[in-house]
């Protein structure tokens, strides 16, 4: 029997207890498979519990780790290098721990000098998630998704394997990438979004006319802020373990609105501005019109892309046959390597 273990049953902990358990229905292995619960919230304990995201649910977090093959940590990146110590003790050897945080670098560093050397850790982080809890969880929030590995030094080829399989089974993609890259890239298209989300939240709210501006809003304004109802502790705790990379982001952030503030208090650059529109249009474009290896789009912008008025740009770019174009993928060995989990089974 393979012994999963959850720590951590929110939307992403019990969304992949879902996943597996419905995944291991599936293949005709029920008993072949058995999940494991905790959370110190004993609230989403008892509904992980209810909506059979778990088989069983530990009340102590070292029984819950103890007999476990591999454990899944879905816990605050801020409380990983204390959770790690309190687990490290009660680890059988050759268990294989990963986690979803959503930093990389100083998770794998806290786990390197804190897990024991009997235990292998593959870092993780999938790109896919919703603003509520478990309430949300659902088996197929991953299906489709990317699934970033970053493998310790220490970890070896079959405690890959066995996190790939996980990611397989709950139907993401894996993406092989280098701790530091990893926390490079997502600073740019998760965390940094976070910020603006929520600073143009802040800006509007805080203004004497907000009460009236208020009943004006609309998707444009609801879509841009959606982040800014994520949890204030998940935020502040991502931008404290990635501050570089964030503090670099939102330096290219603010060029590029002091230029436009610029254009705006000058006579002669409408050109300018429409530039800064239209370059800006153009490569939206291109990302909503990636595709995977099953020809699917990417970013899920199907809906998007068939609404009409999407713009001269975005049509000439689909009748130009950029929806039918495959990106293609590097082997594993390079950096950013993907595998897509079913058929690569190996580091």
């Amino acid at each position: 029997m393979q012994r999963v273990t959850i720590v951590g049953l929110g939307l992403i902990g019990g969304s992949i207890g879902l996943g597996l358990r419905r995944w291991s229905a599936d293949q005709g292995k029920d008993g072949a498979l058995q999940v494991t619960g905790f959370d110190s919230d004993l609230a989403q304990q008892q509904y992980a519990q209810k909506i059979n995201a778990v088989d069983r649910a530990e009340w102590r977090l070292d029984k819950a780790v103890r007999d476990a093959d591999l454990v899944v940590v879905c816990t605050p990146v801020a409380t990983m290098r204390d959770l790690f110590a309190d687990i490290a003790p009660h680890l059988q050897a050759g268990a294989v721990v990963t986690d979803v945080g959503s930093t990389k670098a100083d998770v794998l560093r806290w786990a390197d000098s804190t897990l024991p050397t009997t235990v292998s850790f593959v870092g993780g982080h999938p790109m896919a998630g919703k603003a509520q809890s478990i309430e949300a969880a659902e088996a197929d929030l991953f299906k489709g998704a990317t699934w970033c590995v970053c493998p310790s030094v220490r970890a070896g080829e079959d405690a890959i394997r066995t996190v790939l399989g996980l990611i397989a089974a709950v139907g993401a993609e894996s993406y092989f990438v280098d701790p530091t890259e990893h926390d490079a890239y997502v600073a740019g298209v998760s965390h940094l979004p976070a910020v603006v989300s929520a600073a143009l939240m802040r800006s509007v709210s805080r203004d004497p006319s907000w009460r009236d501006m208020k009943t004006l809003s609309a998707t444009g304004f609801r879509d841009v802020t959606r982040l800014a109802a994520g949890s204030p502790a998940m935020h502040r705790d991502i931008l404290l373990t990635n501050r570089d990379a964030v503090g670099r982001w939102i330096d290219q952030l603010v060029t590029q609105l002091q230029e436009v503030r610029a254009d705006l208090a000058a006579d002669d650059r409408a050109d300018r501005l429409d530039r800064f529109f239209t370059e800006a249009r153009d490569a939206r474009a291109d990302w909503a019109t990636q595709t995977g290896r099953e020809g699917e789009l990417l970013q899920a912008t199907q809906d998007e892309l068939g609404k009409t008025g999407i713009g001269d740009q975005m049509g000439r770019m689909l009748l130009g046959g950029l929806m039918g174009r495959r990106r293609t993928l590097p082997e594993r060995g390079g950096r950013g390597a993907r595998s897509n989990g079913r058929e690569e089974r190996h580091g």
